[in-house]
């Protein structure tokens, strides 16, 4: 299935880049023309009614574009960094999701090679375990950066792949998530989704708001990225080297490993 689904995305992003492409700009005021020429694009690309119609939606996110122009990376040192972000927490909680459902992690083991404690992390980071998937509806978030001539280079294919999972039934169009349209328990954007999302349930969708969905497909995207089943994680070793890939933010790379550690430990 995720062949299938790569070379869809591979399909989507090279019928689009043959159209005309729709004008970027930096303010509010040229983005519903924007749409509307977008849409001619995603249409191209063989996005659907539903699609269209969440397209349609869209409006400009003031509060995407404020969140992107304050980004100024990570600054703090590691210890500040685990404070603020509450790893004792996180370490404390997952341990006990662990512990509740040992068979779940351990399949998901068996399966991908990604011990609990990283899986584990890595949902108390994103997303405080479901508790916090975001204020920002997805497909205007996604729009908005995508019409930003900042950003759209970059978000143009993950705003292709939100309104075909629209179609698909994987993403509800009025969903809520993080600033640029991260979606679900682990904050992937759609393009990853695509790439990487795992039925983890059997349900026939990829459904990142589910948590067995979306502990499956942060499994896979660690082990397509690079995952070494069965080896060590902490700083140093290969398998550190791959969470780069989750997030190119070095003190959030130490946190994830030394929280893991406290969770498998």
């Amino acid at each position: 299935m995720i062949t299938r689904i790569c070379h869809t995305l591979a399909a989507l992003a090279l019928t689009a880049s043959t159209a005309a492409a729709a004008q970027c700009g930096n303010t509010s005021a040229g983005f519903n023309a924007w749409k509307s020429a977008f849409a001619q694009e995603a249409a191209a690309a063989g996005v659907g009614p539903r699609g269209q119609q969440a397209l349609a939606a869209a409006q400009y996110s003031q509060g995407t574009i404020n969140a992107d122009r304050k980004q100024t990376g990570v600054r703090y040192s590691l210890s500040e960094f685990m404070r603020i972000r509450g790893t004792d927490a996180i370490a404390r909680i997952g341990k006990q999701k662990k512990n509740a459902n040992p068979n779940f992690y351990a399949g998901l083991e068996r399966n991908y090679g990604v011990p609990a404690g990283i899986l584990l992390a890595i949902h108390g980071m994103e997303s405080g375990f479901g508790n916090t998937f975001g204020k920002y509806r997805v497909i205007s978030s996604i729009a908005t950066v995508a019409y930003d001539c900042r950003r759209s280079a970059f978000f143009t294919d993950h705003l292709l792949a939100a309104l075909r999972m629209v179609d698909n039934g994987w993403l509800d169009p009025n969903a809520i998530g993080a600033a640029h349209g991260e979606v679900g328990h682990t904050q992937f954007l759609p393009g990853n989704v695509i790439r990487y999302g795992q039925d983890g349930n059997g349900d026939g969708r990829v459904d990142l708001y589910n948590v067995t969905d979306a502990m499956a497909s942060t499994a896979n995207f660690l082990r397509q990225k690079g995952w070494q089943p069965g080896q060590p994680y902490q700083e140093g070793t290969p398998n550190f080297r791959v969470l780069n890939e989750w997030n190119a933010a070095t003190v959030y790379q130490q946190a994830i490993a030394l929280t893991a550690a406290q969770i498998d430990g």
